[in-house]
């Protein structure tokens, strides 16, 4: 348990320091930054299978069709999820995009109900009216909806949603993404080395590193998580996961002074408050399982 709890507590911390990494590539567009990350991951990832010897899984996917469409899928989902997410930390919008990490758990929920036909109690419906009108006052503030956190919980969300019913675990099905997504990596990439615009060529040392970097800072972070949720309850990892959006919210707020006035406070709150709702409802309720299963 102790181990468990000490992987996703450092799983966590990564996620939510990760703008700092970001920002000190914010002279490298967004989209090159996406190319480097699947690049390098599918590199780092490469290195762990080897280490492992752990190749025997790679020929039966490739050989499924069924397997290939869904990690299409899945792959094409994760990378609008990054891309939105790079563009956003380096157009100073980091409290934004926390707050698609703060909603997330509830888009999670309205995908049960209504693709997987999960039954929701009450208190559940409750806590997605209170996070319902935590975004509707964030609309009204913004005179927008705020659509950062909207693109970011859903995408986040259909890519959980992918990977639940997915046969391979999370190493596995991690490489065979970055494996399908890295050939239209390197030739975009070769396309921007061919026209100059390659901010890899034309960076220093220091760039370089940082985007070689891409790969361990996503991939260990993903498989620290899969680690520590077999050790864990998934009550207490769903606890776990705020670390995360609240150490870039409190990045964005306090390190780089995004504005966070009274009215977004208001919003946010309403979500906290739901979330807060959804948490304590799902601790009762598996407390109450537990009593009768004994």
């Amino acid at each position: 348990m102790q181990t468990g709890i000490l992987y996703a507590c450092a799983a966590y911390f990564i996620w939510g320091l990760l703008p700092l990494y970001l920002k000190a590539l914010k002279h490298v567009p967004a989209l090159e930054i996406l190319l480097h990350r699947m690049v390098w991951s599918l590199v780092f990832l490469a290195v762990v299978l080897a280490l492992k010897k752990h190749w025997g899984w790679i020929k039966p996917a490739l050989a499924d069709r069924k397997v290939i469409m869904r990690f299409v899928a899945s792959a094409g989902v994760l990378s609008i999820n990054w891309f939105i997410y790079i563009w956003a930390v380096n157009a100073g919008r980091v409290v934004d995009a926390s707050l698609g990490y703060f909603i997330n758990p509830l888009v999670n929920v309205m995908f049960g109900y209504f693709l997987l036909h999960e039954r929701l109690r009450p208190a559940q419906w409750a806590a997605i009216s209170v996070a319902a009108a935590g975004v509707l006052w964030l609309t009204v503030q913004a005179g927008q909806l705020p659509w950062i956190g909207l693109l970011l919980a859903a995408s986040f969300g259909t890519y959980g949603l992918l990977r639940k019913t997915a046969s391979l675990g999370a190493l596995e099905g991690l490489s065979l993404e970055t494996l399908l997504l890295t050939p239209f990596a390197l030739a975009w990439l070769g396309w921007l080395v061919g026209h100059g615009q390659s901010g890899f060529v034309n960076g220093d040392a220091h760039t370089h590193w940082l985007l070689i970097a891409a790969g361990p800072i996503t991939a260990i972070p993903l498989l620290l998580f899969a680690a520590g949720a077999r050790r864990i309850p998934m009550s207490l990892l769903g606890l776990l996961q705020y670390i995360g959006p609240t150490l870039q919210m409190g990045l964005g707020v306090f390190l780089w002074h995004e504005p966070f006035g009274q009215g977004k406070l208001i919003g946010f709150a309403l979500i906290w408050s739901a979330l807060l709702l959804y948490t304590l409802e799902n601790l009762l309720h598996g407390r109450k399982q537990k009593l009768a299963a004994a």
